[in-house]
């Protein structure tokens, strides 16, 4: 937009909610005939250094003019909005089918749902999912999507009027193919073009090429009795009757229309003897479309023609796919039922983004979420990866299969020596008495028993311990020396089986059956130790 202050130019960009009929404006204390400045971004975005000039350039502004995006498919509107009284009026915008005045922006209208049966179609874009907004004014276009095989019920033009649509969204009512010809469904009406082209319009009637060849089938069990086919054109008579094939003749009743003519044009209506009637309104004209032009390298394109109901297939290679409407028709309109689609580089969703992988513990060790490429994943210290370590990306953009998880790595409780117990463990088992990655147990032996091995384990990353886990065997413990003699031999223990003999010092002897003592299994010695005796005592 441009604002005019005597000779100054300002270039501004504004952005509010169209959904509003008033602009947002920050509080300043200005005087009375003036309005604070409106909330402005410049160049699309609120600087500070923007800020400050819109503060310091609008005590004197009485009109904001600027460029609008309105509606679904960003149409662009030249808007204002006034100071009046100390306040910002508006956004009023031009009116293109009021003379080009500015007109207030009404209330929006929301497209709360779309029936799966439904075509609907916004200026000659096709509108695939709901919760879309629409200006005040907007006039969809709804069609059934298998025109013939199911019956408009209700309005094919809504539009907005001041948040309201003028009419709910039609419904589609089966026919009686899709019912098994029940007598209370309307007749399905097939249609057949042998020569020539035609499209079906996005409100719902049929547009047929001049010079076409033209059958209605009304599909009605010739049993029960025959339909009747009334018309609106101007022209006489058509052709009608029952079909001659031999399997069709007892359930297809139809009207040809050869080499149309514009004459032919009107709608055509088959009613069945209960008076349950299926509609199709034609029109004949002569229209050509502009001829498509590609761009880009990976787009390929193969066209019937330009006119009336031919089609333009896309394409793209390998590892693209196509973006927007693949096959294309040249409508009544003199356009494409849609713009040129693009190709887009085939992707999976990415891992990398923040939130992607769902289990905190995944790790990516490689990752290409194009065409062919791999994500390869690892856990983090402690646990362990269940499924494939690596996954590709497959032509229709999903991964080849699951993510893989990760499992905490645990040890198996430690085998208790018996005769020993645990004296230390940093951390309690868990899951049944496991041990998770990390976790230090420590052993000791119970009375006169001797640890042999590592005292102390750890839980690795195998999911094993570190060592086996120690013994606690008997020993027989180092009893010191009588007075007056020697005892060998001399070790801190004895195992079971050991013999201590008793030496005594000159002058001094023990009983012969006492010199000798037995380590005994249970770690007991098998006598007391000997003592060694004066001979004086003797």
């Amino acid at each position: 937009m441009t604002l005019v202050r005597n000779d100054l130019f300002l270039l501004l960009v504004i952005i509010f909610s169209l959904q509003s009929l008033s602009c947002k404006v920050l509080q300043e204390d200005l005087t009375s005939d003036s309005c604070p400045p409106p909330s402005l971004a410049l160049n699309g975005s609120l600087t500070e250094k923007g800020e400050t000039r819109i503060r310091g350039e609008y005590s004197n502004v009485r009109e904001v003019k600027f460029s609008g995006s309105i509606g679904p498919l960003g149409e662009k509107r030249l808007c204002k909005i006034k100071c009046i009284g100390g306040q910002w009026v508006g956004p009023l915008c031009v009116d293109q089918q009021d003379n080009g005045r500015f007109q207030p922006l009404f209330k929006n209208c929301k497209l709360e749902y779309i029936n799966p049966h439904l075509v609907v179609t916004f200026k000659n874009i096709t509108i695939h999912n709901p919760g879309i907004v629409f200006p005040h004014g907007s006039q969809l276009q709804v069609r059934c999507k298998e025109l013939g095989l199911y019956k408009l019920l209700g309005t094919a033009t809504p539009r907005c009027h001041n948040g309201e649509w003028s009419t709910r969204l039609p419904s589609c009512v089966p026919t009686t193919i899709l019912t098994n010809f029940t007598e209370d469904a309307p007749p399905t009406v097939l249609i057949k073009i042998p020569s020539g082209s035609a499209s079906v319009e996005p409100g719902g009637d049929l547009a047929l090429f001049p010079g076409s060849t033209l059958h209605f089938e009304c599909l009605y069990p010739r049993r029960v009795g025959t339909p009747d086919w009334t018309w609106t054109t101007p022209l006489g008579q058509y052709l009608t009757g029952w079909a001659i094939a031999p399997e069709e003749r007892d359930w297809k009743y139809r009207l040809s229309i050869y080499y149309a003519k514009s004459q032919d044009s009107g709608t055509f209506t088959c009613a069945t003897p209960r008076g349950i009637t299926n509609s199709i309104t034609l029109h004949v004209v002569a229209v050509t479309c502009e001829p498509i032009s590609v761009r880009g390298i990976h787009l390929t394109v193969r066209v019937e023609g330009t006119r009336l109901g031919h089609r333009a297939f896309f394409q793209c290679p390998t590892g693209y796919v196509v973006s927007g409407a693949p096959n294309l028709t040249c409508q009544a309109s003199g356009k494409w039922s849609s713009t040129v689609p693009k190709c887009d580089p085939v992707t999976c969703p990415p891992f990398d983004s923040p939130g992607g992988l769902p289990e905190p513990h995944l790790q990516l060790e490689e990752y290409n979420n194009s065409f062919g490429g791999r994500a390869v994943f690892s856990c983090a210290w402690g646990y362990r990866l269940v499924g494939p370590p690596g996954i590709e990306c497959e032509i229709n953009g999903n991964w080849s299969g699951r993510l893989p998880k990760c499992l905490p790595v645990q040890c198996p409780p430690p085998v208790l020596p018996i005769n020993g117990h645990l004296i230390q463990s940093e951390s309690p088992g868990m899951d049944g008495g496991r041990y998770a990655v990390g976790s230090l147990v420590q052993f000791a032996c119970k009375g006169a028993h001797l640890l042999e091995g590592e005292a102390s384990i750890i839980c690795t990353e195998t999911g094993f311990w570190s060592h086996p886990p120690p013994f606690c065997k008997p020993r027989c413990a180092y009893l010191g020396e009588p007075n007056n003699g020697l005892v060998a031999p001399t070790k801190f223990a004895y195992d079971p089986g050991d013999e201590l003999q008793v030496t005594c010092n000159p002058g001094f002897e023990s009983k012969i059956d006492e010199q000798r003592i037995k380590c005994l299994p249970d770690g007991k010695w098998s006598g007391p130790l000997p003592n060694c005796t004066s001979y004086d005592q003797i």
